[in-house]
């Protein structure tokens, strides 16, 4: 039976580097602000953002915790002075801008949702960064209507799976990108209309003959870099990029001649840098809107994995490895 920990424990990064950098050491109890909560936190879910922290590439915001994590789910240990939706025990999970690979981690009150019916918590540590992330951009920013057609780089990962329930849900026609054909399956399994295999196929000739040569309205892309002309071209007239992630590269050429032609517009953002403000916005449209679908089962959180906390390393290497479908969570026992 392993030693009983004294005092509150996290993941640090004492260096930036491979997944064995990770350290699960002794760190300062985390202590409410007024309009706080602290959450013994039961679960985290592991984003490719806290790989990228982890080497370095992605430094928490200004007064967020360097400690990484982008979510969780627990039950609130302590309140703040100014809070009054929230009571000590409630079973909750949070959206984070970091912390969340911790026992305790304290986050803004407007930040917390209640852990859905039906979910097991440790489960609901998996859906505030995907449902939050999607809601934001594709559901806000984008406005994908029902009727309209969605395309989701990367299906059968955690804001892929996400974002393919909720779209099927809501009445939008959705096509994805896959790696392989065990993957397209599940894709269409969770309601993809038309799973593209990007390593066989020319996702763009794939996407424009689906739709009658028009093209996707909405284009959902983590890829980034060497994906933006090919995303100009399979976009339809008025169409819509989101883009989150650069696994892809930084740097690409962009055609304004076909944007323009497309009368297109292009959203680049993530959520951890957004304003406090913005993100209790964003978490109450997605209490308001989304949960509602969890709860009726038309969204189920799809997960790979469960890690125990400190061996985080695994998780990290779960995500390299690029063979997951859905979230990957460390659990807290």
């Amino acid at each position: 039976m392993p030693p009983r920990l004294i005092g509150v424990h996290a993941i640090t990064l004492p260096a930036f580097g491979p997944p064995e950098v990770m350290s699960w050491a002794e760190v300062a109890d985390p202590v409410a602000r007024a309009d706080e909560v602290v959450i013994d936190v039961v679960a985290a879910g592991v984003n490719r953002a806290d790989l990228l922290q982890r080497e370095g590439h992605y430094p928490a915001p200004p007064g967020a915790s360097v400690v990484p994590g982008l979510e969780c789910s627990g039950r609130i240990r302590a309140v703040g002075r100014d809070v009054d939706s929230w009571r000590i025990g409630d079973e909750v999970c949070a959206l984070l801008g970091g912390g969340g690979y911790a026992q305790q981690v304290a986050v803004p009150a407007g930040h917390v949702l209640p852990a859905p019916v039906g979910v097991p918590l440790a489960h609901a540590a998996g859906l505030p960064e995907a449902a939050c992330t999607v809601w934001s951009t594709v559901f806000t920013v984008a406005r994908a209507q029902a009727g309209e057609t969605l395309l989701v780089h990367g299906g059968t990962s955690g804001i892929g799976t996400f974002a393919i329930q909720l779209a099927r849900a809501l009445g939008v026609r959705v096509i994805t990108t896959a790696g392989t054909p065990t993957k397209c399956a599940r894709a269409i399994a969770l309601g993809a209309d038309l799973a593209i295999s990007y390593k066989e196929e020319d996702f763009v000739a794939a996407a424009r003959a689906a739709t009658d040569g028009r093209g996707a309205d909405v284009i959902l892309d983590v890829v980034g870099g060497n994906y933006l002309a090919r995303n100009l071209d399979a976009l339809a007239p008025d169409g819509r990029l989101i883009v989150l992630a650069m696994q892809g590269g930084r740097r690409a050429e962009l055609d304004l001649a076909a944007l323009m032609s497309k009368r297109g517009t292009i959203y680049a953002g993530g959520l951890r840098a957004r304003p406090p403000e913005q993100k209790t916005e964003i978490v109450a449209q997605v209490h308001a809107h989304v949960w509602p679908l969890i709860e009726a089962r038309a969204i189920k959180v799809v997960i790979q994995a469960e890690v125990p906390i400190e061996r985080a390393a695994e998780a990290h290497q779960i995500l390299e490895a690029g063979n997951h479908i859905g979230k990957v969570l460390l659990t807290v026992g």
